[in-house]
C-alpha cells in the first residue's frame, strides 16, 4: 500500500500554540526535518478530522489539554531531503490548560516559548508556514 508522506503525498496537521505572543516549538529527533524546530502535529488518521488531529497531536505531544482551536492556514512541505511530501492543515490555539512537557522525547528533543521575532533555527517549513500565518493575522488584527 505505501507509507504517507514517502510513497504518495501524506495529510498531516499542526497546531500552533500561541501564548502571550510567543509561540510553543518543539525540536524534532526524526525526518523529515530532523533537528528542526517545528510546532505540534502529525497525521491525520482515516475517519478523523483535522482539526480534532491536531488537538489530538498536540495534547499528546505537550501533555497540554487543548480546549478550542481555529484554522490558520494551510500548509505544502516537499522536503527533497528526506524525500518527503505532505500537505497540512495548521490550525492556532490560544486556549488551553496546563504546562508543556516533553511527552515523547523518541520524537521531540527540546522545546520552549518564543517571539515570532526571535525564532530558534533552523525552523522546519511546517513552523515557517505557521509563523507566516500568525504576522499576517497579527498584522491584520492592529492595522
Amino acid at each position: 500500500m505505501g507509507l504517507p508522506g514517502i510513497d504518495f503525498p501524506g495529510f498531516g496537521c499542526g497546531l500552533a500554540i500561541v501564548r502571550d505572543g510567543k509561540i510553543l516549538l518543539y525540536k524534532r529527533v526524526n525526518a523529515p526535518e530532523a533537528e528542526h524546530w517545528n510546532i505540534v502535529g502529525g497525521k491525520v488518521d482515516h475517519m478523523e478530522r483535522s482539526d480534532a488531529a491536531a488537538r489530538r497531536e498536540a495534547e499528546e505531544e505537550s501533555g497540554l489539554n487543548i480546549r478550542s482551536s481555529e484554522f490558520l492556514c494551510l500548509s505544502e512541505q516537499v522536503i527533497e531531503a528526506d524525500r518527503q511530501h505532505w500537505i497540512s492543515m495548521i490550525y492556532v490555539s490560544r486556549d488551553f490548560a496546563g504546562e508543556p512537557e516533553l511527552t515523547e522525547p523518541h520524537k521531540l528533543s527540546a522545546f520552549g516559548w518564543f517571539d515570532l521575532d526571535a525564532l530558534p533555527q533552523p525552523l522546519s517549513r511546517f513552523a515557517a508556514d505557521a509563523v507566516d500565518a500568525l504576522r499576517k493575522t497579527e498584522r491584520g488584527a492592529t492595522t
